[in-house]
């Protein structure tokens, strides 16, 4: 994963500082390998340094104007991208005119009608490196530092970063048609729970493996997969998928395993109980009876346990 250096602790900062984040050195930080970014060290502006701000114009200046660095930002992302190109995640510093996804402010280029106070025009700039890698790289998976405070989206981020490494991986191996079939057959509930209609697109790609060329089966499978998980899964569809695994093992359970698998499912979905508990229920006893193909699912288990990620409720 690439990541904003400040993240990890390098004194980078604007003002010569770091803005190490706990969760990124802490936790999660065994499980990567983390490639640091930081743009405007990269072009050589130095800690500290003047602060910058974004244009409406999608230039990046110092404060006073007196420099504009979007050339140099822009060449440094086309140097950077074939360093990135394998990458399972990116976290970037919110905030940055630089690095920063969304809701940043941007100020006035001297378009007819834009405000002169020195406030800024709007809030809807995204940085100017994010941006160029955005849409050199629209597939992977992408946050900033602010947003994975919330344990809903650092949850939802991470499942996609390791479905990323999964895919990538995957798609590196010498793999037949059969092993798509495969590799789909185990990503079927997680598909499930984040989206029906996408879980429905991928499942469509997967009938037509050994029948089209494989690099054009990769190009649409990818996207459809990536842009599956990209959508935030709810309680009522997380529901859903667990009613279905608990449907593909019902049968071999006995009234009351069954029973307490389906209480847990309603606390769930209720609100009185964290995803974790009816998944821990059903990975045990999917595993426990040898249901093969439900224990296998990548649902019961997306990321490192020790994350503790679905335990919010």
């Amino acid at each position: 994963m690439a990541v904003s250096s400040c993240l990890l602790g390098a004194p980078v900062r604007y003002n010569g500082a770091h803005s190490r984040d706990r969760f990124l050195t802490g936790p999660l930080f065994q499980h990567i390998d983390w490639i640091p970014v930081c743009p405007e060290m990269e072009i050589g502006l130095g800690a500290p340094r003047p602060t910058m701000r974004l244009r409406t114009d999608g230039h990046i200046v110092t404060r006073d104007e007196s420099a504009d660095h979007t050339t140099a930002m822009t060449a440094l992302a086309e140097r950077r991208l074939p360093d990135l190109d394998d990458l399972d995640g990116y976290v970037l510093k919110s905030r940055s005119p630089s690095c920063g996804l969304s809701r940043l402010p941007r100020y006035a280029s001297g378009q007819p009608g834009e405000r002169t106070d020195g406030q800024p025009v709007d809030r809807d700039g995204r940085g100017v490196f994010a941006s160029l890698i955005s849409a050199a790289l629209p597939d992977l998976p992408t946050e900033e530092d602010g947003r994975l405070n919330d344990p809903v989206l650092r949850e939802h981020f991470i499942e996609r970063v390791f479905a990323h490494a999964r895919l990538r991986e995957f798609f590196a191996s010498d793999w037949r048609p059969r092993d798509l079939v495969a590799f789909h057959s185990r990503h079927k509930m997680q598909l499930l729970a984040h989206s029906p209609d996408g879980y429905r697109k991928t499942g469509r790609i997967v009938a037509q493996a050994g029948r089209r060329p494989r690099a054009d089966l990769e190009n649409d499978y990818r996207h459809a997969f990536t842009a599956t998980l990209a959508v935030r899964a709810g309680r009522g569809r997380h529901t859903n998928a667990l009613q279905h695994i608990l449907g593909l093992i019902s049968e071999d359970l006995d009234p009351t395993r069954r029973q307490d698998i389906a209480a847990a499912i309603d606390s769930y979905r209720q609100g009185r109980a964290p995803l974790s508990v009816p998944i821990a229920l059903l990975r045990h006893h999917a595993e426990g009876e040898h249901f093969g193909y439900a224990a296998d699912q990548t649902y019961l288990d997306p990321f490192p346990d020790d994350l503790v990620l679905r335990h919010h409720l």
